[in-house]
């Protein structure tokens, strides 16, 4: 079996993944594009993509993310803070609720788990 890969992320057209649910302001707009998943559903990988815009979020499970472009920022319920750019990595632990606030379309590989 050949190992999932994108010579260039770059490239990858990315599909519709349509309005974001929660929404608090402004009109957040989902795409991305998964390039592998486990037959089980434990994990998966790919590349995501959002319009601007305000939301609540939860993340169902462990996620890391590489943010590749644009700007925002993660708040925690509890109050922290966590910028985001290109370059940035953060693991969001399963159960991590808080407000995403995307200020310029942000894009990030990610894996879940």
């Amino acid at each position: 079996m050949p190992t999932p890969h994108w010579p260039d992320a770059t490239t990858v057209e990315l599909e519709d993944w349509g309005a974001s649910a929660n929404t608090l302001a402004g009109s957040p707009r989902a795409s991305g594009r998964i390039l592998s998943r486990n037959p089980d559903g434990s994990s998966e990988c790919g590349l995501w993509s959002c319009t601007p815009g305000t939301r609540t979020i939860t993340f169902a499970a462990d996620e890391f993310c590489h943010f590749l472009s644009g700007r925002g920022s993660y708040v925690h319920e509890n109050g922290e803070e966590i910028p985001v750019e290109a370059g940035t990595l953060v693991f969001f632990p399963a159960g991590w609720t808080g407000t995403s606030i995307i200020t310029e379309t942000l894009s990030k590989a990610f894996m879940c788990r």
